[in-house]
């Protein structure tokens, strides 16, 4: 038996992509909630790429805070609008913003804030850091991604709040020996006592070499967080699909902008993802479940709740063999899913 599942980088699946279907997104979040259970995922963040401010206004409204016998809902990440466009990844580019006017910005392009958990965000595409410290005060998760920040601009952004990095070595600087970028960041001397800066990271066998899971794993483990970054392929065949505004293909396991070569998310579910990471790593069974359990938990302050079997926490659990496969899900303590094989 371990706690229970936590996907906070997650766009779609089952067909649904959360950007896209806005006008359907109550039905298509109850979708992927319900299909999630299957891989031992028992709460999530629904990810929104960016997206034209009429998007946010419409889908963050209506998209529901309980599934019944699905896996919940944290709260929402939105991954965007304000990155860097050279980090745009499968981003479309005429969405991308600047954060002109302070928390006025966010307010009239996301429309509603308390549905978002966390926020995704460039730290040198933001002048005045203040607007991490206020995010943080309103409860938001700042995550710094998708961007060509340098060690020193994600210094600031964690000295103002920030505790995340968005899917470690994609859509960022790479390592490099002068300026170690924003990958610095598991190493920095420069985080206030006491913090510590957690980091998403895809274990699909495809966004991140094994050898980049074991530098990560080895150098920061306290700090690693599984994530998905699922797409509206999950649990689909090779084809078109969409991720947010732009058209997206799948071909052999794979899934690239439509024409291009640029990935642009994963068709791996979380279980899959777990295995992946703890053979890659060699790590002990409890740390690759506890690095998709406690960890983001941990990260997002709802560790009283979620992430461990402690006494008074969520009655979310998820039933594993020793190969590490989903055999029964649980949450509120009432089974949502058994595996018939």
């Amino acid at each position: 038996m371990q706690s229970d599942n936590g996907d906070v980088q997650i766009n779609g699946g089952y067909g649904v992509d959360f950007s896209y279907d806005k006008d359907t997104i109550e039905e298509g979040v109850r979708k992927v909630a319900t299909g999630l259970i299957r891989s031992g995922v028992t709460s999530f963040c629904p990810t929104l790429v960016t997206s034209p401010n009429d998007s946010y206004h419409t889908i963050l409204p209506h998209i529901p805070q309980r599934i019944e016998g699905g896996a919940g809902i944290l709260g929402v990440h939105a991954e965007g609008p304000f990155i860097n466009p050279q980090k745009k990844g499968a981003h479309p580019a005429n969405c991308i913003q600047t954060i002109d006017n302070g928390m006025d910005t966010l307010r009239s392009t996301y429309g509603l804030l308390e549905r978002i958990k966390i926020i995704t965000l460039a730290p040198e595409q933001v002048s005045d850091a203040s607007v991490i410290d206020e995010l943080v005060k309103a409860g938001i998760t700042v995550s710094l991604g998708h961007s060509m920040a340098t060690l020193s601009d994600g210094e600031r952004a964690v000295r103002h709040g920030a505790t995340l990095i968005t899917h470690l070595f994609n859509a960022m600087l790479p390592f490099h020996h002068r300026d170690p970028g924003l990958v610095g960041l598991l190493t920095s001397d420069q985080i206030p006592a006491g913090h510590i800066v957690y980091f998403g990271i895809i274990a699909d066998g495809v966004h991140t070499h094994s050898a980049a899971l074991r530098i990560a794993y080895r150098t920061h483990p306290d700090g690693l967080i599984l994530v998905t970054d699922a797409i509206s392929a999950l649990g689909l065949e090779d084809g078109v699909h969409h991720i947010g505004q732009l058209p997206l293909e799948v071909k052999q396991g794979k899934a690239f902008i439509a024409g291009t070569d640029t990935l642009c998310g994963s068709i791996a579910p979380m279980d899959e993802c777990v295995r992946i990471f703890q053979k890659a790593t060699g790590c002990s069974q409890v740390f690759a479940i506890e690095a998709a359990t406690l960890h983001p938990a941990l990260c997002l302050g709802i560790e009283r709740e979620k992430g461990t079997l402690d006494f008074g926490s969520d009655a979310d659990f998820i039933i594993l063999n020793d190969d590490l496969q989903v055999l029964s899900t649980w949450i509120a303590g009432e089974r949502v899913y058994k595996c018939s094989n």
